[in-house]
Formats: C-alpha cells, structure tokens, sequence
C-alpha cells in the first residue's frame, strides 16, 4: 500500500482520537461541599476551611461516614480546623469504631444550630 493510500486513513483515525479526547474533561457542576465527585468536594472542603466557611460543617459531619476514607480523612481536617475539635474520630477506624465519635460530631452539630 503506498502513502497516498493510506493517508485518508490516517486522517480518519486522527479525527477520531480528537473526537475521543475531547470528550475527557474535568467533570462539571456545582462546585461545592455537597458534589459527589473527589475532585469537587475535596478542594470545596479545603476552600470552606480557607474562608472560615461555617455552613460546610454539617456537610463535613455527614461525610464522617463516608464509604471512601479519603472523603473521611478532608472532612475530620476540615471540621478540625474549623473547630478545633476532634472528638477522638479517627478516619481510618472501621464503620463500627467510628460511631461514638460520629454520635458526638451530630450531637455538636445539633448544638449549633440551636
């Protein structure tokens, strides 16, 4: 086959990989505490705590018990920094160990809206 036959072929793929990259791209949305995507809710985390953000709290309490200890471990950092506080949760304890800790971050997060 020479060049010249092949080169529409290889044009044809080129487009096709353009098109395919294309569609990767960063996820999109609110860009906020309460986003399912890592990517959105660990730097929203981090911005609240930056800005002093007090009404991320009851995000970061819920996220206390998050299957995915990287959600865990932002949200104690943040509620620590918040707060001050970490009422012996430990991110990296199982479901069953971080219940007392998790009862005691719900029960501050009640006091405060009162």
């Amino acid at each position: 086959m020479t060049t010249t036959k092949r080169l529409p072929q290889f044009i044809f793929a080129a487009a096709v990989c353009a098109l395919l990259l294309a569609g990767c791209s960063e996820p999109t949305g609110p860009r906020t505490v309460h986003s399912r995507e890592l990517s959105t809710k660990i730097p929203a985390f981090k911005r609240a705590v930056a800005q002093k953000d007090t009404s991320a709290e009851a995000e970061m309490v819920r996220e206390l018990d998050d299957d995915d200890p990287a959600v865990r471990l932002y949200a104690i950092q943040g509620l620590q920094r918040l707060t001050g506080q970490d009422m012996g949760y430990r991110y990296y304890d199982d479901k069953e160990a971080r219940q007392p800790a998790v009862a005691k971050w719900k029960k501050w997060l009640s006091e405060q809206k009162n």
